[in-house]
């Protein structure tokens, strides 16, 4: 499949539109200069929509659109368990964890460690957040961007890394996260639109013509196996989605640490101009969750009986494009570019702020000047994005479902992670030796747990971990003075409060999500 003349021109306007639009909504009053809240904060002046629209198109790339497509292709619907329990978590992120981050005033995750806990731990993570921004994350959006680009346009994958990410760093570098989020209102529609429409036509091909509902139908009908939701032990996919795991175990750690500590997620909360205006962008985000997985995961299983023979499940997004009419084609593959540019964008902004704010500003504390550490910031940026190209290939051209790759490998850390951060707001006495104790922990525990048991699920794994890490770092503290620790935070102390409608949309959230799983349990 290639696009057609008018495809393209579609694609070209969307593209210079975003740039023109980036460099507008960047510009700064006359003599104004750009300093670090600026650059990496939006100058903490960010609206909820803003907000709520740029966590969605931060989270939704290629590697959920093309990955999880894939991976709907060989499991069901089952895994658009991701999307659906993460729309839970951000409202528990916004009542419990945001208040604490917003009270601190914080640039970055690994800054806030420091308060809590000690200089030490906040250059371990900030080096561990570093390392998988840019080998794992950047690199698979790179990576799966640039299949999707192959598949559609028929252009090499290499030409498609370079081509995504100079257009990432060329309407992201100069305006930081203020053209980043305020862009991404137009990314987030373009991308549910283009994702409905693919939904439907593929759904309404199935159908024979008879509409998206009456395809719905029939799939359900050929394939009851991809609608269920909780997997039994004895299902072969068992391993990637272990049964009421998805609910009560692993995956609870895994969202956590994703949307509650995560730089890339979360600073665009840390950006809103005050705590109620981050918690309604937080619900908007949580209701756009919920729509995700018609957009993503619905493709992937109408690939099943569209193109049964697929080599690689990957393949499965761009496959299902193909049966888009010229003109909607190119609608839909720039809704695409949109979720790929965006994420990259966002990715390599949160790069740069941990790096600048978190490594070089300690490293080199002479150099104080604003300018200078913009200047750095955007310095990072670009050369992350160009390492991650460089590397893309060599790390993931072997994997066939890059979507559970990805998950895997973050399991190995993310207990550890929200071990940490848990036992910092919640517990008094944890120590910084505590906290490294729980990371080191960490990583040990999953590879012994990998090597050693390698029927256990990953989720699973993650889970135990979990449990595991949290008692490391409560008996080490204990083994140290077993006393308060100076910095410890006054949880009680937190406004964590929220207004009428943010409780009543939570409530709505999860009537909706347990009466999806009843539905498809």
């Amino acid at each position: 499949m290639h696009l057609q003349s008018l495809d393209y021109t579609v694609v070209i306007v969307y593209g210079i539109f975003l740039l023109i639009l980036a460099q507008w909504v960047s510009r700064e009053k006359a003599g104004h200069e750009k300093n670090t809240q600026d650059y990496f904060l939006a100058g903490r002046s960010l609206p909820w929509w803003a907000i709520g629209a740029s966590l969605i198109a931060a989270n939704i790339s290629a590697e959920q659109i093309i990955g999880m497509s894939g991976s709907a292709y060989v499991l069901g619907f089952a895994i658009a368990s991701y999307e659906w329990m993460s729309a839970l978590t951000l409202i528990i992120v916004g009542k419990y964890l945001l208040p604490v981050f917003l009270e601190h005033r914080i640039y970055t995750m690994p800054q806030f460690l420091e308060q809590r806990y000690d200089h030490r731990v906040r250059m371990v993570m900030a080096t561990f957040w570093l390392g998988v921004y840019v080998f794992v994350n950047l690199t698979s959006i790179l990576w799966l961007g640039s299949l999707t680009i192959n598949s559609v346009t028929g252009l090499d994958q290499t030409w498609g890394l370079v081509i995504l990410g100079l257009f990432a760093v060329s309407y992201s570098l100069y305006g930081g996260l203020k053209a980043v989020a305020l862009t991404d209102i137009i990314q987030v529609v373009l991308l549910v639109l283009g994702g409905l429409l693919i939904a439907w036509i593929s759904m309404n091909e199935i159908s024979g013509g008879q509409g998206a509902i009456a395809g719905l139908v029939k799939t359900m009908e050929v394939l009851p196996e991809k609608f269920d939701m909780i997997f039994s032990s004895d299902l072969p996919h068992y391993d990637k989605l272990p049964g009421i795991s998805v609910l009560i175990g692993g995956m609870w750690i895994m969202n956590l640490s994703y949307w509650g500590f995560n730089q890339y997620i979360i600073q665009r909360a840390l950006a809103a101009k005050d705590t109620r205006e981050a918690q309604k962008g937080i619900v908007f985000a949580a209701f756009l969750k919920m729509l995700v997985p018609v957009l993503v995961v619905v493709p992937g299983i109408a690939a099943v009986i569209l193109v049964p023979d697929l080599d690689l499940p990957d393949k499965a997004y761009p496959e299902v494009m193909k049966l888009l009419p010229v003109g909607l084609k190119g609608l839909v593959f720039a809704a695409l570019i949109a979720a790929i540019v965006s994420s990259l964008a966002s990715m390599t902004n949160s790069i740069s702020t941990i790096f600048t704010m978190d490594m070089y500003a300690h490293f080199k504390p002479e150099q104080k000047s604003q300018k200078h550490l913009v200047t750095i910031g955007r310095t990072v940026a670009f050369s992350a994005m160009l390492i991650a190209m460089i590397v893309a290939r060599p790390l993931l051209g072997n994997f066939d479902q890059a979507f559970q790759y990805i998950q895997e490998f973050t399991g190995f850390f993310t207990p550890c992670i929200v071990a940490i951060f848990l036992l910092g707001f919640f517990w008094k006495k944890t120590t910084a030796n505590g906290a490294l104790g729980a990371a080191i922990g960490s990583a040990v525990l999953s590879l012994g747990f990998k090597l050693l048991w390698p029927t256990l699920p990953f989720i699973d794994r993650v889970g135990i971990v979990f449990i595991l890490c949290m008692v490391i770092g409560m008996l080490i503290s204990r083994w140290g003075h077993g006393e308060e620790h100076p910095d410890a935070i006054e949880y009680s102390e937190i406004d964590t409060s929220t207004s009428g409608g943010f409780n009543w949309a939570s409530l709505v959230i999860i009537l909706m999500l347990a009466g999806l799983y009843i539905a498809w349990w």
